[in-house]
């Protein structure tokens, strides 16, 4: 029955709606940046939009990475089990450390393919000394995402949130005073938003990790941790599940920057007007994947108590809730696609007028395909934070694969440079591989769960012999 999903809905809100403003927060950090350099040209937009490109991928490899913390957290904190769940973040916390640093440095001499890349020339000699800045605001992000992903799992969703509202307010306010030069301070331009960045990044760490150490429920596990102490097997069991997960991500975040890339060839107009779409996208892409976290955590927890039916139902209701969100967002981005990029450019801006006009334009176009692909992405990451939670990750980890880089990017870069459709066909592109993604992930999921039912009834079974009940279609 219906009523059996959608009584589950308060609950799921509850707690995904801090991971949502959380998420959200770390999309407006570029949202800000993104406005705030937009009064500055349409080339600084299109420099800020080529240096995300390269952090944005660094940077899903580190989130993705930091996801498999949260379901073995989750199992733990079921099982009341404080020593396995410190255990675990512990060991996730020194290798999203590493891994964070490690991104870091291998940015550095990447940034010379920008040059190879076939980029506007200006564009690129904006964006080379903004990437060194944001390049080392990994590290701290990255650290910070383990701190967030281990709050996840003890259902302690809400202090992510207030760390990144703090960010927030430290972002903005350094971007008005560093990128403009307000109130005596340098005016710096798109240097000044690389440095609020970082700063409000690094700030975001500490309050955190404060706010964790004051809490009951979570200070036990994260006091007199002993760092010299580390176990292979851990590490192992972490990697395992990590790895893939910063696959999946990678897989899907490396063909957006893929499509920014290709728009790039297009033209300065045509990149900043991805930019725009991008970024209103990635808006809504966080509130799924608020629901994405509570789908691994509400699994994981349902997995250590091995209640699979109550696992299933749960997971249905989250899809089915995202699905109602994301048919509102698409309706509103169709509603609203010639007003919202104005939000960007100044339309009165008489020197840069014809290039805003076109900018604007166009971002309006994509924004038409935008809203399609609300639905086939909030399912994909609804799914996929399911899989997670039942620490499924090879699997997906291929389907995400094929479904980017094998369908997604190939009909993008045919559509976008060989056809007149330009930007429109790189998104429908992505549409493609969004849908794909969707269908073959979820089918992952029905199949999976059905296996546990039926394997866990059978084990019941045999230790307490009854009729076992047949599984739901």
């Amino acid at each position: 029955m219906l009523k059996d999903y959608t009584k589950e809905f308060a609950y799921n809100l509850k707690l995904a709606s801090p991971v949502m403003l959380g998420m959200l927060g770390h999309t407006f950090v570029a949202f800000a940046d993104n406005i705030m350099v937009g009064q500055l040209g349409t080339a600084e937009l299109a420099a800020v939009s080529l240096g995300n490109s390269f952090i944005f991928v660094a940077m899903s490899l580190g989130i993705g990475f930091s996801t498999a913390i949260t379901p073995l957290i989750a199992e733990a904190d079921a099982a009341g089990n404080i020593q396995q769940g410190k255990s675990s973040f512990k060991h996730g916390l020194v290798l999203c450390t590493t891994l964070g640093v490690l991104l870091f440095l291998l940015l550095l001499p990447a940034k010379p393919l920008m040059y190879l890349m076939d980029q506007p020339a200006e564009v690129v000699e904006l964006a080379m000394p903004y990437l060194d800045l944001v390049a080392f605001s990994l590290v701290p992000l990255v650290i910070f995402q383990a701190l967030k992903q281990f709050s996840d799992g003890l259902s302690q969703t809400k202090y992510p949130m207030y760390a990144t509202l703090v960010a927030n307010i430290v972002n903005i306010s350094l971007n008005y005073l560093l990128i403009f030069g307000h109130f005596g301070f340098p005016e710096l331009g798109i240097i000044g938003a690389a440095i609020g960045t970082l700063v409000s990044r690094a700030i975001m760490v500490l309050y955190l990790w404060w706010l964790l150490k004051r809490n009951q429920k979570s200070s036990p596990y994260i006091s007199n941790l002993n760092f010299r102490i580390l176990h292979k097997g851990t590490i192992k069991k972490i990697l395992n599940l990590g790895l893939p997960s910063s696959m999946q991500m990678l897989f899907e975040v490396a063909v957006f920057t893929a499509a920014v890339w290709v728009s790039g060839v297009l033209g300065k107009n045509p990149q900043a007007a991805n930019q725009i779409a991008l970024n209103l996208s990635s808006m809504t892409y966080m509130v799924a994947t608020g629901l994405s976290v509570a789908s691994m955590i509400r699994v994981g927890n349902q997995k250590g108590l091995k209640r699979f039916r109550d696992l299933r139902r749960i997971a249905y209701s989250i899809f089915l809730l995202t699905l109602i969100v994301d048919i509102i967002f698409a309706s509103g981005f169709m509603l609203l696609r010639d007003w919202l990029p104005t939000i960007y450019l100044d339309e009165k801006d008489l020197v840069n007028q014809a290039d805003n006009f076109e900018v604007i334009s166009t971002a309006s176009s994509l924004l038409l395909i935008a809203a399609f692909f609300q639905i086939s992405d909030g399912i994909q990451i609804a799914v996929l934070g399911a899989l997670r939670g039942l620490q499924d990750v090879k699997i997906p980890t291929a389907i995400t694969f094929v479904a980017y880089w094998i369908i997604g990017f190939p009909i993008s870069y045919y559509l976008g440079l060989k056809t007149d459709l330009g930007g429109m066909g790189i998104w429908i592109g992505l549409l493609a591989g969004l849908t794909t993604a969707a269908i073959f992930l979820y089918i992952r999921f029905n199949y999976l769960t059905k296996k546990l039912i039926v394997e866990n009834e059978i084990s019941t079974n045999q230790i307490n012999p009854v009729s076992a009940p047949s599984i739901d279609r």
